[in-house]
């Protein structure tokens, strides 16, 4: 109870700006995340109030580690091996390059390697997930938490100017339903702005566009697995407190979820109500992350923050369009 009593002031303003977000989205449309984000930092100056940062800090680590494992529900293996071997091949290839572009331009640009890792990764793989999935292995800062809300924002925001701009390009460039949808999967950032924007094209674009996107979020595993593996072996020179683990019990959570949903054994609704739990414990842990950030050190991150994941999509994006292209 005294556990209980120290959290509940911070997990309830967390989930009081998650339902506001809920709120707006549900009834005006757009991105429920950056909702949240947004109205959490409409309430940045209860940050530095004693009572609220315990359920502040709990809300924005382990209930969004909990919300990255839930995401198992929504893959099958059966999903990825309905697309044939093209978008396979896109996505093995486009994910570690996009990555590796990424590490390449944040040092041009004067950035940190873990900067790199996080935007390139919330790019590569499924957007404002995927950073948040990233960032709970990466070393902890005093500039974390800025990290990841400055990612979320950008990526969000990159992502819904794609969904509406993409299909117009898919379309200028001619390109058929399925090879639309491949384009639209590979690409854009966030889960539902690929849904969005495939389905704007037609049921045959929206469905291979959803399954191509599942494929790049199965690679969160792999990819989160071989970053903390690489974080662990070059932490041997540091804080043994410092090393992150070389398996998260949420990324063994996450697979887990994969092979039983794989197997039809969750229950529809079951399974539709995971669904809805990961939503909702991604938003609240968003909204407490916007809290706890200060838009004065977010402006103050400059152009080559911003650069830098535009760079990534762009890269993204051109690697996708020259493959189905010359395919």
């Amino acid at each position: 109870m005294t556990a209980v009593k120290t959290l509940l002031p911070g997990l309830l303003v967390a989930t009081g700006a998650a339902l506001v977000a809920w709120f707006v989205a549900s009834h005006y449309g757009g991105p429920q995340l950056l909702y949240a984000l947004l109205f959490g930092m409409a309430f940045h100056h209860l940050a530095d109030v004693p009572r609220y940062q315990p359920g502040l800090q709990f809300a924005s680590r382990n209930i969004l580690r909990l919300g990255v494992a839930l995401l198992g529900v929504r893959i099958t293996f059966a999903q990825v091996l309905a697309l044939g071997p093209l978008p396979p091949l896109l996505v093995l290839v486009g994910v570690p390059l996009t990555i590796l572009f990424a590490l390449w331009l944040s040092q041009l640009l004067g950035l940190k390697r873990d900067f790199g890792l996080l935007t390139g990764g919330s790019v590569a793989i499924c957007g404002a997930s995927a950073a948040i999935a990233i960032s709970c292995i990466l070393p902890r800062t005093e500039q974390s938490d800025q990290q990841l809300v400055f990612t979320v924002v950008a990526v969000t925001t990159l992502s819904t100017l794609a969904m509406i701009g993409y299909p117009i390009i898919s379309q200028l460039l001619g390109f058929d339903p399925v090879t639309a949808g491949i384009f639209l999967g590979g690409t854009i950032h966030d889960v539902a702005q690929v849904v969005g924007a495939g389905y704007l094209l037609g049921e045959q674009a929206g469905n291979t566009a959803t399954f191509t996107k599942l494929l790049r979020v199965a690679m969160l595993v792999p990819v989160v697995m071989v970053i903390s593996l690489l974080l662990v072996n070059n932490s041997r020179q540091c804080d043994r407190q410092q090393r992150p683990p070389l398996l998260p019990l949420f990324l063994v959570a996450f697979l887990a979820l994969v092979v039983v949903n794989s197997f039809n054994w969750v229950p529809a609704q079951v399974q539709s109500g995971l669904v809805q739990l990961s939503n909702a414990c991604l938003v609240t842990a968003i909204a407490a992350i916007g809290i706890k950030a200060s838009v004065v050190k977010l402006a103050a991150m400059g152009w080559h923050p911003l650069l830098l994941v535009l760079g990534e999509t762009l890269f993204l994006a051109f690697f996708v369009i020259l493959s189905l292209l010359y395919w």
